[in-house]
Order: structure tokens, then C-alpha cells, then sequence
């Protein structure tokens, strides 16, 4: 049961429903339990949001198999059962099973790097950040390492308010995990 219920469409201001419906048609996005929960506050709904502009880039540097990959790595790491399954269900509809994943080392670094940003609250082993930097310049680490954080804050954001998993995304659990 989450701890700040979704708010309802019937229920938004004129305001919120114009952030909704530009966030539909600009994104082809859906308006979820964590967003509509958000959009109890404005602000806070528009600058979770800018995740997608982030993740955008992240999907230019990484491409389109790599990119939710290591979106689910942090989620993972961050034991958040919402952003997992979301992840999860990109991975799995791409033709991939999350538990059985065929990675290049250079993958493997890069999952483990956004792994290791989010458990260890961004503390991370020199040897973990070269790993990485030898495939990234600058700009581009900052754009991972500022998504990263991004993913970081939304999985915050889910855990503490415990987001129901949207049924869209029920098929798409962790094996034995219940919701």
C-alpha cells in the first residue's frame, strides 16, 4: 500500500493536466502511479520529468540496448522493486532475459559502474571510475553520472512513497517477487 496515493485525473488542476498531456505526446509516455503521485506537485512532477532528457542522451552515448541496461543496474542496486520491473520490462520485450545478460567487458564496466554509484552513494573505487573513463570523455561522464543520480533520486522517490507497481508491468516482475 503506498504511503501518498496517485492523485486522479478528475482530480488534477488545469495545470497538472497540461504537464500530463505534454509529457504523453512529447515522450509517448503514459502517466504511471510514481508520476501521477508526483504531479501532486507540480514542480516536483516537472523536475522528476527531466529524467527523459537525460535518458535521451544516455541512449546516444550507451545505445538502445545499454541504456536501460544500466538505468536497471542502478535500480537494482538501489532496491527498488518499481524502477526494476520497469527496466526488467524494456530489457525483456528487447529480446534479453535480465538474470542471463551477454555483456562485452566495456559493458560489464558500465554496468558496474551504475551499480556501484548507487550502492555506494556515489563513493566509488578509483579503479571502478577508470574502467569507465577510458571509453568517456568528460561530457559524456557527466551526462552518465548526472542520470545516474537522476535514476538515483526516482528510485528514492519510489521506495519511500512505496509506488504500487502499475499492472502494465505485473508480467514483468522479478520470479518469486510479490507486489
Amino acid at each position: 500500500m503506498p504511503r501518498i496515493y496517485p492523485v486522479r485525473r478528475q482530480e488534477v488542476t488545469s495545470e497538472v493536466e497540461h504537464a500530463f498531456e505534454e509529457h504523453i505526446q512529447k515522450y509517448n509516455g503514459r502517466i504511471t502511479n510514481m508520476k501521477a503521485t508526483l504531479a501532486r506537485s507540480l514542480p516536483a512532477f516537472e523536475v522528476y520529468m527531466q529524467w527523459y532528457v537525460l535518458y535521451e542522451e544516455v541512449k546516444k552515448l550507451l545505445g538502445n540496448r545499454m541504456a536501460p541496461l544500466f538505468a536497471f543496474s542502478i535500480s537494482q542496486a538501489s532496491d527498488c522493486p518499481l524502477c526494476s520491473t520497469f527496466f526488467r520490462k524494456i530489457i525483456i520485450d528487447n529480446g534479453e532475459h535480465p538474470e542471463n545478460l551477454q555483456l562485452s567487458e566495456r559493458e560489464q564496466e558500465i554496468l558496474s559502474f551504475g551499480a556501484q554509484v548507487s550502492s555506494c552513494r556515489g563513493v566509488i573505487r578509483n579503479d571502478v571510475y577508470d574502467s569507465v573513463k577510458k571509453y568517456f570523455n568528460d561530457r559524456d561522464l557527466v551526462t552518465l553520472i548526472a542520470f545516474a543520480g537522476q535514476m538515483i533520486a526516482t528510485n528514492i522517490f519510489s521506495n519511500v512513497i512505496e509506488t504500487e507497481i502499475d499492472d502494465y508491468l505485473s508480467d514483468y516482475l522479478k520470479p518469486n517477487t510479490t507486489v
